[in-house]
């Protein structure tokens, strides 16, 4: 393991690669958004938003402890990546603007890709790559080798917007589910990260051996340092759901008011003429 460079809470390294990556979808947006008819500045709000914590969450202080020091700065991380980016990203996306993507991808045949913003393959996909990336050997070596690093940060993002699709889906094409369906789907969207997090905390050695190494910046333990990391993971991993499934089940009910409400006014005006 290579010295880490000095940590400063102030300062930390910027990489140029992400801020051009952010730099370059913010673009793409902003030309697509002058095509397109304007719904006011909620939306590009939304979405900018989600790059903003993007570029906080790998460059400066938090990306210096994540990569060289703490793993429970690492799991702030992954879960910005996974619980924050995805869904500002997708709300902040109007349905103009997702349909002209998907009706592109259909244009080119390409619409089988769809699929996988289906309930079960969404679902399966972010599983995946959830537990993968925590396993011990994948995770050593993206902290290794920083191609592995961005590949790894790269998929926990895009099957993470594929986990929330069912949910968040701003497409008219690929919409989200049902109301009741969406409670039920966010009860099991918890579980991939409580397995995670159950796995890390409770582990009686240190699972990754690069943070076993590294400097202490903060009067914890490396084993002490895991489980905080996986306390951190635990609490968002039920509570983010959980503010999910309230908004969404009090969206529910006022769609079920505004119907029966519509439904009395229907029935009235029937009766007046």
């Amino acid at each position: 393991m290579d010295a880490p460079p000095p940590f400063a809470w102030t300062s930390g390294q910027i990489h140029a690669d992400v801020v051009l990556g952010a730099g370059l979808v913010a673009l793409a947006y902003a030309i697509a958004w002058t095509r397109g008819p304007r719904t006011g500045p909620r939306k590009p709000a939304l979405f900018l938003g989600g790059l903003l914590v993007l570029l906080v969450a790998l460059n400066g202080p938090l990306h210096d402890l994540s990569d060289y020091y703490l793993f429970s700065a690492h799991m702030v991380q992954h879960l910005l990546l996974t619980l924050v980016v995805p869904p500002l990203l997708l709300a902040g996306t109007p349905t103009w603007m997702a349909d002209a993507l998907i009706g592109r991808l259909r244009r080119r045949h390409l619409g089988a890709v769809l699929v996988v913003t289906r309930p079960v393959p969404a679902l399966g996909l972010y599983t995946v790559a959830l537990v993968g990336w925590h396993l011990p050997g994948p995770y050593g070596t993206a902290l290794e080798v920083h191609a592995w690093h961005v590949v790894e940060h790269l998929v926990l993002i895009a099957t993470a917007c594929l986990g929330w699709w069912p949910v968040l889906s701003p497409s008219a094409l690929r919409p989200r589910l049902h109301y009741g369906a969406q409670i039920l789907y966010l009860f099991a969207f918890g579980m991939p990260m409580t397995v995670v997090a159950a796995m890390i905390t409770g582990a009686e050695r240190m699972l990754y051996p690069f943070y076993a190494a590294a400097p202490r910046v903060v009067p914890l333990t490396a084993l002490a340092d895991q489980r905080l990391g996986g306390v951190i993971m635990w609490v968002p991993a039920g509570l983010i759901p959980l503010i999910a499934f309230s908004v969404v089940f009090f969206r529910w009910v006022a769609a079920e008011a505004e119907e029966e409400s519509k439904a009395v006014d229907d029935v009235c005006y029937d009766e007046r003429t």
